[in-house]
């Protein structure tokens, strides 16, 4: 019989406790909605607005000043897939190929557009799951409780179903989630993100 995520947050607090996501988006916006439904499932969130500023955050970028490894633990990276500079399939890219150390990470990539050949390609370079805008908490909670229970590993070449794409809007992803925060959004960008969508 399968644990229910529940359960296990109950039985072991300190250990979602200390699940450390990085979010890695380069819209305002996306960064606050994902910070907020990760901080209220329980995760430590850290947000970057670049792949570039996710690879110094990691130690990857070659500059010996950067945190480095020893100062930072991550449990799972969460990246958007168009970004300007440095694409998520970039990033995704670079921690599995360039990085022992992060190799065997979670990384999830996010997009609002459903492009099949974008989203195996990503499957293909080791992303954990591909997940379509707007995420919602059901989406991050699935994942925390997955990667919790020791299942973020693919067991011979399977991945878990993905999700198929909804029509849900920014408003009602933020009305689903009642921490949501999002007074400090303007209007405009939340007009720009639906006409995206």
């Amino acid at each position: 019989m399968a644990i229910s995520g529940d359960v296990l947050r109950d039985c072991l607090p300190e250990v979602v406790g200390d699940f450390h996501v990085l979010a890695v988006d380069d819209s305002f916006v996306d960064r606050k909605v994902i910070e907020r439904l990760l901080k209220f499932t329980s995760c430590k969130v850290t947000v970057v607005e670049s792949g570039t500023r996710a690879l110094q955050y990691l130690g990857l970028d070659g500059d010996t000043s950067s945190i480095g490894f020893d100062g930072v633990k991550v449990n799972m990276i969460m990246t958007d897939y168009s970004m300007p500079g440095m694409t998520g399939y970039e990033l995704l890219k670079k921690i599995k190929q360039e990085s022992s150390v992060f190799r065997e990470i979670p990384v999830v990539v996010m997009s609002s557009e459903n492009i099949l050949t974008r989203i195996d390609s990503c499957l293909e370079e080791g992303a954990e799951e591909f997940l379509l805008k707007p995420v919602k908490l059901s989406d991050v909670k699935r994942l925390t409780d997955f990667i919790l229970r020791g299942e973020g590993k693919k067991v011979e070449g399977k991945r878990s179903q993905k999700r198929s794409r909804s029509d849900d809007s920014i408003s009602s992803l933020s009305s689903s989630c009642s921490s949501c925060d999002l007074s400090s959004v303007s209007p405009s960008e939340i007009s720009s993100k639906k006409s995206r969508l």
